[in-house]
């Protein structure tokens, strides 16, 4: 029989952003996976890509006036500095944006489309007539049609999971200028995934490796009825053009999937084997690892097009929750968003990677980072126990023993205890249950710790050297057994733990107790206490909001000062500014400004000013900085960050530093926005905000 050739992914991350500690469970939860495979000698492979098509990409590179494949280039590099600073090795790391991407997508399609898979109908989109384009999913919010849930995007809840389209949603609007959204009809390709409900609910109930609980809540969904599947997006839009179409482009959850195919196809490159050998033929295997988010997708469309094409289908689909911080949802103001870069900064990458296996399991709940527990599983179990056994073993090995080991102390019993216990962790592994394995690798550091303290070998030495030098040789080997059952969660302890044993690359089947007449090299401390953890909130210390101008007069005594009425939402204010230079007072009025809500009032030439105005300034021109489609009241903070409530004066206000760019206005690099949009300043780089 064939041996299995085994290629697991992970969902591939969108290039237009950073990755975060919450991508992070994913990619170390698969790679904590993979290495456990290749440390049991199956043949498998870890192949993953950067999803680069979509709308998101065109927008966020024209707002950076580079081109798409720039900006993709530029997210590829970072993605893929930040994987390997966490110890996550991808045997293929692609992008969608590929030959091979394209190759297979156009082939899917024509498969499905010779099938009679595939059709075209007349649909009503919806449309924005201020940014005169149709929205695609992610620039449409609203409220689900399902359950209700405000600020959903126009494809999937994220409240309860539902799929639906952007014409579904209630009280939809752009997601781009915030404008209330329209309809308007387009000719679009669908695929039918109604015909193929039977298909997959044999699959889903045949496949007794698929987690229970989401097998339940997909057959719901079939039950219910699928709907058929667009497949389309019209112009502007960044991705693969369907053939002999000259403005529709395949949808970019379409060729997205397809990329864990081309990602197997690039690894196979310069192998005498090609991606069937995973995707097309018997002795394949097929393991996806997803987010709750996109079960929709992974369960249901993705398996009808393996099915409608040839391919083999997915083995495993494990699925994962969410990261929740300290309890909650991840903040930039409550100081708990970490990119991956800013985690670094802070905590050796090891303590996640241990922290998130102790919490993981193949059951679909979410996982919380808690600063303390963290802290606590990093000083108590990883440092105090697992790696202070290792260096006691090997520090006094050298020290006493000239870093040589003889025969060993027979002790069967220990032998079998700590056997079982690696046999216990190959199965959790095998299981995707990472937690129970973390607890057998602390179970047998807690038996090396335990048989080190009770044959006390710091006496034993100065009475029977030999007999101590035996009970080091037994240690030894408990310690070569856990650096192996740990490697998969700890890659770099157990590399750095056997070159100090002076022995390399071990495997799983090196787990045994015969290493004698030996000798190690020089111990060293390989992970470190865990001081402090601090989290920082981050604070913008003023408290701006949305005002409308309502009338607007000249000062009585001051030529260049203009008196405003403003109306915040729940309040009426005046302030006085000295725009007049600028603005005729006729020409303010129902225009929309940013005011600082919490600055002390102040008289100016003899009028109370109960805030101030912003606005922009560079050479000769100012202009106020504005929010046009936000309502008077609406909030306006740096994104991310907590709003200082508190009144300042306006010392407090000189030390903030505002800028411009790209018209964007910014505070420590973070974007001033709304709930609606983001704060712009018509105005050029480097403009000066006060």
């Amino acid at each position: 029989m064939a041996k299995k050739k085994i290629v697991v992914t992970s969902a591939l991350p969108y290039a237009n952003g950073s990755i975060h500690i919450g991508h992070l469970v994913e990619y170390i939860q698969t790679d904590i996976f993979v290495r456990f495979l290749k440390l049991t000698g199956e043949d498998a492979i870890y192949c993953c890509a950067d999803d680069t098509h979509g709308t998101p990409i065109q927008l966020k590179s024209e707002q950076l006036k580079i081109t798409p494949e720039k900006l993709i280039a530029k997210y590829s590099k970072e993605h893929q500095e930040d994987f390997k600073a966490f110890h996550i090795k991808f045997d293929s790391y692609y992008t969608t944006n590929s030959p091979e991407n394209q190759k297979y997508a156009e082939f899917i399609f024509k498969k499905l489309k010779d099938n009679g898979d595939i059709y075209t109908k007349e649909i009503t989109q919806t449309y924005c007539e201020q940014c005169q384009r149709f929205l695609p999913d992610r620039y449409v919010k609203g409220e689900c049609p399902k359950c209700g849930a405000p600020d959903q995007y126009g494809d999937v809840c994220e409240s309860c999971g539902t799929a639906h389209s952007t014409t579904e949603l209630i009280n939809p609007r752009c997601a781009i200028c915030g404008a209330p959204a329209s309809k308007k009809s387009s000719n679009h390709y669908f695929f039918r995934l109604s015909s193929y409900s039977k298909k997959l609910d044999k699959w889903l109930t045949g496949n007794k490796m698929l987690q229970p609980e989401i097998v339940n809540y997909i057959r719901n969904w079939i039950k219910e009825g699928l709907q058929d599947w667009d497949i389309s997006r019209d112009g502007p839009y960044f991705g693969f053009k369907i053939p002999g179409e000259e403005n529709k482009y395949f949808y970019v959850w379409l060729d997205a999937p397809v990329g864990y195919i081309s990602s197997t196809a690039n690894y196979c490159r310069d192998k005498k084997f090609k991606e069937d050998a995973y995707w097309k033929k018997p002795a394949g295997e097929i393991i996806h690892v997803i987010g709750k988010d996109i079960i929709y997708f992974h369960y249901l469309f993705w398996p009808a097009m393996l099915m409608g094409s040839g391919f083999n289908l997915p083995k495993y689909i494990v699925t994962h929750g969410f990261l929740t911080v300290n309890g909650e949802k991840m903040s930039k103001s409550r100081g708990t968003f970490f990119t991956a870069r800013e985690f670094l900064e802070k905590f050796d990458p090891q303590l996640l990677r241990y922290y998130y296996a102790s919490m993981l399991s193949k059951k679909m709940v979410d996982i919380d980072l808690d600063f303390k527990d963290f802290q606590d599983k990093a000083n108590n179990e990883l440092v105090a126990n697992i790696a202070n056994f290792c260096f006691r073993v090997l520090s006094f090995t050298n020290k006493n023993f000239g870093s040589k080991i003889g025969e060993i102390d027979e002790n069967k019993r220990l032998f079998a205890e700590i056997l079982e216990k690696a046999e216990k962790a190959k199965k959790c592994y095998a299981d995707f249950n990472f937690n129970q394995a973390v607890k057998e690798i602390l179970a047998i550091s807690s038996a090396g710790n335990k048989y080190f303290q009770e044959k006390e070998p710091w006496k034993m030495v100065k009475e029977n050297e030999e007999e101590a030098k035996k009970v080091l040789g037994t240690c030894i080997n408990i310690v070569k057994v856990l650096s192996i059952v740990a490697s998969p969660v700890l890659p770099f302890f157990a590399e750095k733990i056997q070159s100090q044993l002076n022995l390399p690359d071990l495997e799983w089947d090196d787990i045994n107790f015969e290493t004698k007449n030996h000798e190690i090299s020089k111990a060293e401390m390989v992970i470190r206490k865990l001081e402090s953890v601090e989290i920082q909130k981050d604070i913008f210390p003023l408290d701006l909001k949305v005002a409308r101008i309502t009338a607007a007069g000249p000062h009585p005594e001051a030529d260049k000062l203009v008196v405003l009425q403003i109306d915040l939402g729940k309040e009426k204010r005046q302030i006085v500014a000295g725009i007049k230079k600028y603005y005729k007072p006729e020409e303010l009025v129902g225009k929309n400004i940013i005011v600082v809500s919490n600055l002390k009032p102040a008289k100016l030439r003899g009028i109370e000013s109960n805030g101030m105005l912003l606005a922009a300034l560079k050479g000769e021109k100012l202009v106020l900085l504005g929010a046009p489609n936000s309502s008077p009241g609406d909030q306006v903070s740096a994104e991310g960050a907590e709003t200082n409530k508190a009144q300042i004066t306006i010392d407090d206000f000189a030390k903030v530093k505002l800028g411009v760019r790209d018209k964007k206005v910014l505070y420590n690099e973070k974007a001033l926005k709304t709930e609606k949009e983001e704060v712009t300043a018509e105005i050029e780089d480097g403009a000066k905000v006060s």
